[in-house]
Formats: structure tokens, C-alpha cells, sequence
């Protein structure tokens, strides 16, 4: 007789309590080997397939696409063969999302489930349409009691910061989650009916006061004016991005200092680099070499606050971020121990990260980590930025376009490839002496790439 087994949404690591279902990859009646990849989810951090731990013939899925599931919830349900007496049939044991056996999967195919397995556990097949009522993103269906006593039960610090300054009353929530654990879509939902009460009680008194007719329509054309726009859910990358960025506004004190150089000779090094007929080496690469080198000898930018104890932590190794604009929003992937590889690993690091950035399968653990960042901004075709610091680092290095400018040369006006390079720090590592010099040493390293070499 099958058995069948329930697979839950893995622990994520990394701090990551919820994830949104973005593909499934298996559908009801499909057989799934061990290990099998059987849904893609998107994460604050990045976009993983989950693999199923168990083989069998699936037959049940909790969830639709867009909706967003915490750890621990029900993903779907597998019937697996008639395990040997006494025994339980047992997975894999990979359950983490980007792990699993270097088995290939088997070859997708379509069964008829058997009325058994059609209805798990005993459990109608109405548990799939529970889970899209109480779980979609759009309409959840409140679930468990209000928690009157005792802690609340909330799915992430986030959820709990959300409500405090929307000034939600946990305490008069009922979570849709598992055991009536609020998510986030709860005190969101929370949020928009009291703006949506608060909007009509603010009407109200305007249907009763006597105004002369033609003003009327003008007020119900603001109001129609500020419902109509597009409304984008700030969540997964887009949402984790926005939460880090405010949070780095609200507690770094920042500021930006920034420097013209003369990239010519810098540009030529990389040309008779690459003419050699070896590995081509990238320009970023030779930015991140010269950052390094910035850091050994300014180690305070490669640092960040630990605020509860008031101390300033200065780190030993360079683990250097890098933006990367894709189609899913603007990430920062890391590369480790930067300081310890030459400009044709990390030419080869930044190109493994930035493909894997575009086709949205970066880990959770290339996304983290950082210790400092560089930015080159001037891949869009600008000069400048005041760019805002990558929380919890110190610093941010940010290279605008190089383009030919007028520039004095050995005393001659002459036309030179010119960068203007700039450096946002937290101002409580360091004062603008270290942060200078930081960055004339950064722009004597562009403009004579010989200054680099001796301190090699």
C-alpha cells in the first residue's frame, strides 16, 4: 500500500521565514524522483528551486503561484511505494532550498493518481483549496484565536517593526499562518482597512457640509486621481531591498567625497593586459584590485558598528559586493575573500555572479556577507552618485563613466580618459581625513597604475 508523505517548505537560512511560490514544477499526478527540483521560490534574498526529498507520485499542492508561504508550511504531498516491514520510507534528508543529490532528476511523467492518493492522510482534496484561501497573497482567510496572553506569535522581526510603526495592535490579529501565526500580509491587510475606514470618515463629513455645487466634483476627482495609479507590492527582492535601504538611511550617518582621475594610463595597462593573448581581463576587476589594496592600508572602511555594544569592528578579510542590476531590481552579489585573488579570478568570480544574477539563481549565501562594496555606476552612463551605503558595511566605492575629457597633462592642455570616482562612508568609523585619503589613494592607483604594483 502507498504511503503518503507530506513535504513543508524547508528552513531557508539566512534569517528567511516566508518565501513566494513563483513556478511549480511538478503538477498533480506527475512522479518525482528523490531530489527532484518541484517548485521555484523567491526569497528576500534570491530565486531557489526547492528539491523534494522524497520520490512517488505527487498528488496534492498547497498553493498557487504568488502566493507566499512561511517555513514550515505544507508544499505538497508525495505517495511513495510500499516501504519493507517495519520501516518508514525515508528521504534524502535534503531539504534545504539549493541542495540536494547529484542524481539526475527523472524524466517528468503523467500518472493517474489512485483514489487513495488523490485524498492524503484522509484529508479531501479540498486541503489544496484551503491553502489557496488561507495562504494567497490577495485574499487570506483569518485563521486561529486572538492571542491575549503571553508573546504574540509573529512569523519575523519585519512583520512585528511593520506593525509597531503602522501602530497595529498584534494582540487584535488574527494570523492566517500555521497555529495562527501572523505574516506580513496580515498586518498589511490590517493597514489597508484602516486606511480604507479612515478614507471614508474623512468623506463623510463633506456629503454633509453645504459648499456650492461645482466644487464638489473637483475633490472627487482628487480622490479618483490617487486610486487610479499602479500599485506595485513591495516584496521579495524589490521589498528586502527597500527594508535595507531605509534601515541604512535611518542609521547610518553617511557622506560622500569624490575626485576626478585620469583613467588613461589605467585603460592602457588594461589594453596590453589583454593584448598578451591570456584571459581578458575586466575593467571592474581592476577596480576591485585597487580597492583591496585601498583597504589594507585604510583598514576602517572595511568595518561595520555593532550599535548595542558601541563598537566598531574592523574585519580581517575583504569580501567585496558588487551592484548588479537585473530584470528582477538591483542586487548585490559577493565576492569572497577578494583581497586574496589577482584580476583574472576576480574577473572570472564577477562574471560567474553577474550571469547568475540575470538568470535569478544566486544563493542566499552569495547575496551576503559583504563587507564592502563597489559600485559602477557608470555602466549607465553617468558621472556621479551619492549612492546609499549597503547596510551594516562602512563604505561604498562608486566609479562613474570614463569618457574623454580636457584635462592638463605634463603641464599641456590634452584631452584624457577621466573618471570621477566617489566614496560614501559612514562618518562614525572614520572622519573625512581617513576618507580622503582613501580615496586619493584609490585615484593615484587609476591614474598610475605603478603605485598599485609597489604595494604588492
Amino acid at each position: 500500500m502507498a504511503q503518503v508523505l507530506e513535504f513543508k517548505l524547508p528552513d531557508l537560512g539566512e534569517g528567511l521565514t516566508e518565501a513566494e511560490i513563483v513556478r511549480w514544477l511538478v503538477q498533480v499526478g506527475d512522479v518525482v524522483a528523490v531530489d527532484q527540483p518541484v517548485v521555484e521560490v523567491e526569497t528576500a534574498k534570491a530565486m531557489v528551486e526547492v528539491p523534494c526529498p522524497y520520490g512517488g507520485v505527487v498528488t496534492a499542492r498547497f498553493g498557487e503561484e504568488g502566493a507566499e508561504l512561511p517555513v514550515g508550511a505544507p508544499l505538497l504531498t508525495v505517495a511513495v511505494g510500499e516501504p519493507a516491514a517495519h520501516t518508514e520510507p525515508q528521504g534524502s534528508g535534503n531539504v534545504l532550498v539549493g541542495y540536494g543529490t547529484s542524481e539526475t532528476p527523472a524524466r517528468r511523467r503523467r500518472v493517474r493518481p489512485t483514489p487513495a492518493a488523490a485524498s492524503p492522510a484522509g484529508r479531501p482534496d479540498g486541503t489544496a483549496s484551503f491553502a489557496r484561501t488561507a495562504l494567497n497573497g490577495t485574499a487570506r482567510a483569518r485563521v486561529g484565536a486572538l492571542h491575549t496572553e503571553g508573546p504574540v506569535p509573529v512569523i519575523s522581526p519585519l512583520v512585528r517593526r511593520l506593525a509597531r510603526e503602522g501602530g497595529v495592535d498584534l494582540r487584535q490579529l488574527a494570523g492566517s499562518g500555521p497555529d495562527g501565526l501572523i505574516l506580513r500580509a496580515d498586518v498589511e491587510d490590517a493597514l489597508r482597512t484602516r486606511a480604507a475606514l479612515g478614507s471614508r470618515t474623512a468623506e463623510a463629513p463633506a456629503s454633509t457640509t453645504h459648499r456650492p455645487a461645482e466644487a464638489r466634483p473637483a475633490a472627487a476627482t482628487a480622490s479618483d486621481t490617487r486610486d487610479a495609479g499602479i500599485r506595485i507590492p513591495l516584496k521579495g527582492v524589490r521589498g528586502a531591498v527597500a527594508d535595507k535601504l531605509s534601515r541604512s538611511r535611518r542609521e547610518i550617518p553617511d557622506a560622500t567625497c569624490w575626485v576626478d582621475a585620469d583613467a588613461t594610463e589605467l585603460m592602457r595597462a588594461r589594453a596590453a593586459m589583454n593584448a598578451s593573448g591570456g584571459p581578458k581581463i575586466a575593467l571592474l576587476a581592476l577596480f576591485a584590485r585597487i580597492c583591496t589594496a585601498a583597504l589594507a592600508r585604510f583598514p576602517e572602511l572595511n568595518s561595520y558598528v555593532d550599535a548595542e555594544a558601541r563598537e566598531v569592528v574592523q574585519l580581517d578579510q575583504v569580501h567585496l559586493g558588487f551592484a548588479a542590476q537585473t530584470e528582477r531590481g538591483l542586487v548585490v552579489p559577493v565576492v569572497r575573500d577578494a583581497h586574496a585573488r589577482d584580476a583574472e579570478s576576480l574577473t572570472a568570480e564577477f562574471a560567474r555572479l553577474t550571469e547568475a544574477a540575470r538568470a535569478g539563481k544566486l544563493t542566499p549565501g552569495e547575496l551576503t556577507g559583504g563587507t564592502f562594496t563597489l559600485n559602477n555606476y557608470g555602466v549607465f552612463g553617468v558621472d556621479g552618485s551619492t549612492p546609499i551605503i549597503n547596510h551594516p558595511e562602512a563604505a561604498m566605492l562608486g566609479v562613474g563613466r570614463i569618457v574623454p575629457k580636457p584635462w592638463v597633462h605634463d603641464g599641456e592642455l590634452a584631452v584624457r580618459q577621466v573618471v570621477q570616482l566617489s566614496l560614501t562612508f559612514d562618518h562614525r568609523v572614520c572622519d573625512g581625513g581617513t576618507a580622503g585619503g582613501f580615496l586619493r589613494y584609490v585615484a593615484d592607483c587609476v591614474e598610475q597604475p605603478a603605485v598599485l604594483l609597489r604595494t604588492l
